[in-house]
């Protein structure tokens, strides 16, 4: 127990005589690759340090003068940890609830083996916010469509009659759903598969924003599918948006043919796309459906499946559990981070503030025809692809909007995604524009 010494908070905070506060920005990069894995490649020099405000963050970066081991810089967040702080850096009507259960409640956990009362209260604010039967509380974003995954396999052999072991789950092409191992299974992205295979049976590719395809498949193989799961529009893959009739058609004959219809907005809901959940733009209701991410508002992880009672009625006791789960702590912060969405009419901002940014998108295609092809997104989901030329290197574009005070990443190379919190201001928005065109300008 003597190897390690731990003192202080903040800066202040020493591990084995190492003052967190000293270190700079390449100090904290020699630390993460000596003790670290390797899985996440952050963007060099910079470090954040604290948050400003709801869209600002205080970031350390190398001091050009040499003489401090860093200066500070304000950075605006542009990507609110994917779409997992849509209400804001520290939202006050989060933080105070959190703040005051911790203070006055003092229950911040107990096992699911016991009833808590904040459960309750989750439970009813999350099944009136998706408009669904019941709700199951996780705790990672990717362990919703894990659960999706095995309700849809036992729904499949307990009331559609597939022979046992032969259930099907089809997912749509350059999908993510995590990184767990239903979700590298059903990916059909390299580097999420290679070298952690043998992977799980029963997994079926459609191409996304094709229902010819998904119907020939229910075609051949309707009888022994149990589900389609699918991101009403794809994050990852770039902010990927489908025609305005795609998924009502796939709710059309997932009901013929008798199929489950999930759909994983993870990353999509919570207002990020203008609508509580991004479904909801194309007037579907599914039969279960994943949420995480902003479901704690970027306060506590928090993740949970809602859908058809007949369907999550299913689960029995020892056959699905989660430490963490609706644990009370977690239950407030999901309850009130419910009520920020609500009461600051997130879904509404998202929607001006995105068409706002969109525009921006848009004249900075026009002014630079040669270097960009596309601007897309629904609500504050948004993205700017370039052609995939010389030169234009979405990395290269994120380190340079970080030189302009713009936090933002690259995704596929030539795809720069950008999600600020859906409180930003269109002070905020057009500065982001401003940004960008002044960057691709330059390149």
């Amino acid at each position: 127990m003597s190897d390690v010494r731990i003192s202080g908070y903040g800066d202040d905070l020493t591990i084995n005589g190492v003052r967190i506060g000293d270190l700079g920005p390449a100090e904290h990069e020699a630390i993460e690759l000596e003790k670290g894995g390797q899985n996440y490649a952050p963007l060099e020099d910079v470090v954040v340090s604290h948050v400003q405000d709801s869209s600002t963050l205080i970031c350390r970066k190398p001091d050009p003068d040499g003489v401090r081991a860093y200066i500070e810089e304000e950075l605006l967040d542009g990507l609110c940890c994917y779409s997992a702080v849509n209400q804001g850096q520290l939202n006050k009507t989060i933080v105070d609830a959190v703040i005051a259960h911790l203070q006055d409640e003092k229950i911040p956990t107990v096992p699911r083996s016991i009833r808590h009362k904040y459960m309750a209260a989750f439970l009813m604010a999350a099944t009136a916010i998706t408009k669904m039967d019941k709700v199951v509380p996780k705790v990672a974003g990717v362990e919703a469509p894990e659960l999706m995954a095995k309700l849809s396999r036992r729904w499949g052999y307990r009331v559609k009659g597939i022979p046992a072991n032969e259930a099907v789950i089809v997912v749509a092409a350059e999908n993510f759903h995590g990184r767990s191992l239903f979700a590298v299974s059903a990916s059909t992205d390299p580097a999420a598969k290679d070298d952690f295979g043998p992977f799980l049976a029963g997994i079926e590719v459609v191409p996304f924003n094709d229902a010819d395809a998904l119907e020939a498949l229910f075609k051949e193989k309707g009888d022994k599918i149990a589900s389609y799961i699918v991101e009403p529009i794809q994050g990852e893959a770039g902010v990927i948006l489908p025609s305005s009739d795609y998924l009502p058609r796939v709710a059309e004959l997932c009901k013929q043919y008798n199929v489950l219809f999930c759909v994983d907005e993870v990353q999509t809901g919570f207002a990020r796309t203008g609508a509580p959940f991004a479904h909801m733009l194309y007037n579907v209701h599914p039969d279960l459906m994943a949420c995480g991410k902003a479901a704690g508002g970027g306060i506590m992880p928090v993740s949970f499946v809602a859908g058809r009672r007949d369907v999550i009625d299913l689960l029995t006791p020892g056959s699905e559990g989660s430490t963490f789960g609706g644990f009370p702590l977690a239950s407030v912060a999901a309850v009130f981070s419910i009520k920020a969405m609500v009461d600051d009419n997130l879904a509404e901002n998202a929607k001006a503030m995105g068409d706002r940014l969109l525009a921006h998108f848009e004249s900075i295609r026009s002014e630079f025809p040669d270097k960009i092809k596309a601007g897309r997104g629904a609500g504050l989901l948004t993205a700017f692809e370039m052609f995939d030329k010389p030169g234009l290197d979405g990395h290269k574009v994120s380190l340079k909007l970080l030189e302009n005070g713009i936090y933002a990443k690259e995704t596929h190379k030539t795809t720069v995604r950008l999600a600020p919190a859906l409180t930003i201001t269109a002070e905020g928005i057009d500065h982001i524009g401003e940004s960008i065109r002044k960057v691709i300008r330059d390149l």
